[in-house]
């Protein structure tokens, strides 16, 4: 594969990317073949020290009503809020979209490098798969939120003590059209040294 720097098309794929809700993404999902490019792009990040300080769980299918029935007892045991419809909704949080991956922050002590550089490179590897299945024709939604820092749901992943979920990725179809959302202002985010 030859390398072209210039590539108007990248560039029109970044300033176009937005999110669509999770909720809304829907069937076909990624094909088998179209989820290794994914992942792979996403193994493709700025990685101080060649530590691949992240992992990647891929849930789909039955493994996601699974992870619904841990999430939802882990905020039963970890909240005072069991019952309610908060609760109830997040048994169905892991099947929002026909593939989730769960993005790992997973530091390395093998080299000098700042865990801050580490858990950037995680980040960085979110963003990558956004855009992979974005330009396949997908559409993502990248989420955090109670289950991503729930022991519960950490001890049922198997985490180790200093892992952190950088991001819940639900990627799908989505049938509407999107709104384009109000973005920042350039000159109040952008400042010449």
């Amino acid at each position: 594969m030859s390398f072209n720097p210039k590539s108007p098309g990248t560039v029109d794929l970044l300033l176009r990317r937005r999110s669509a809700k999770a909720r809304r993404l829907c069937e076909p999902g990624p094909s088998e073949q179209e989820l290794t490019q994914i992942l792979q792009a996403g193994m493709r990040v700025p990685d101080h020290g060649k530590l691949t300080p992240w992992q990647f769980l891929v849930v789909r299918g039955e493994a996601q009503t699974k992870l619904g029935q841990v999430i939802y007892d882990a905020y039963a045991e970890e909240t005072d809020d069991a019952g309610s419809e908060k609760h109830q909704s997040w048994r169905a949080y892991p099947a929002q979209a026909p593939l989730l991956i769960i993005t790992i922050s997973r530091p390395s002590e093998a080299r000098p490098i700042p865990k801050w550089e580490q858990r950037l490179s995680a980040g960085a590897a979110c963003q990558n798969m956004i855009l992979a299945a974005t330009a396949i024709g997908y559409l993502a939604n990248w989420l955090t939120g109670w289950p991503a820092y729930s022991p519960g749901v950490r001890a049922a992943l198997e985490l180790e003590a200093d892992d952190r979920i950088a991001g819940f990725l639900f990627i799908g179809s989505y049938k509407e059209k999107l709104k384009e959302r109000p973005r920042p202002d350039f000159d109040d985010v952008v400042k010449f040294l």
